[in-house]
């Protein structure tokens, strides 16, 4: 009984964990882009151009990108501020007293934010994805800026020049579960300013970042796959294996 009661009570929670997926905006499939090196190359210049200023990587170190097809010019000569080095962590130079006096916090360290933002409503990269595409102006907020995904956001909008300055459209409509009671609903975006980017070259630009920050959450996870690929299939063949020479054993016994 007691087992029986422990099982119903958790199927109560399962309408109430549905309504607030549901409840949120919806999240955007991100582009799978974790084996392209152009791909990650690209987000990594995103990142250390405009992530990097506020926000610290403090598990990656600049060199681990040479796994991504980058030499150690390369890294030195495009992605390293002035008095850092190849063998450094990826760290930024604002304080988290200044941080949490501009924005009320310190900005997250992003070094697993891919794997953190994962939920029942999509993957880490899907919540990123859509996030950095979901930002519209809103003079009520004290940085000017707000987010669909994340209502009320702290952190203004760093790709502004890149996407341009959008506008969020709102209509108000009837609410079917309660007569006489209306919703504020998004109806969607308005280009008030364009920026230096396509509405496509932005969103794939996103891609490209996303794609960084959920290898950068993981490096050797595509040696993992391989890796796990051929064990399964060592361990099929040992199974085939097995099988015939437990088949042949019992044979003789009988």
């Amino acid at each position: 009984m007691k087992l029986l009661k422990k099982l119903i009570a958790a199927l109560a929670l399962v309408p109430v964990l549905a309504l607030a997926v549901e409840g949120g905006h919806p999240l955007d499939r991100a582009p799978n882009r974790i084996t392209d090196l152009s791909a990650l190359q690209n987000g990594a210049k995103l990142f250390v151009n405009y992530c990097l200023n506020c926000h610290s990587a403090s598990a990656m170190r600049y060199n681990r990108l040479k796994d991504i097809g980058l030499s150690e010019d390369q890294i030195k000569n495009n992605l390293l501020f002035t008095s850092d080095k190849v063998g450094d962590l990826m760290k930024t130079s604002l304080s988290p007293k200044d941080a949490k006096e501009w924005f009320g916090a310190a900005p997250p360290d992003l070094s697993v934010i891919a794997r953190a933002k994962a939920s029942e409503a999509g993957s880490g990269s899907d919540y990123i994805y859509t996030y950095l595409r979901s930002y519209y102006k809103d003079d009520t907020r004290p940085t000017g800026w707000n987010n669909l995904v994340f209502p009320n956001v702290g952190m203004p909008h760093a790709l502004w020049e890149l996407q341009g300055i959008r506008a969020a459209k709102f209509v108000e409509e009837k609410d079917p579960h309660e007569d006489g009671k209306t919703v504020h609903k998004f109806a969607g975006f308005e280009q008030v300013k364009p920026g230096k980017m396509s509405a496509i070259e932005y969103d794939s630009a996103v891609g490209d970042l996303v794609a960084y920050l959920d290898w950068m959450s993981e490096p050797v996870q595509n040696k993992r796959r391989q890796l796990g690929v051929w064990v399964l299939l060592f361990l099929g063949i040992a199974l085939v294996l097995v099988w015939r020479l437990n088949a042949s054993y019992w044979k003789e016994v009988k």
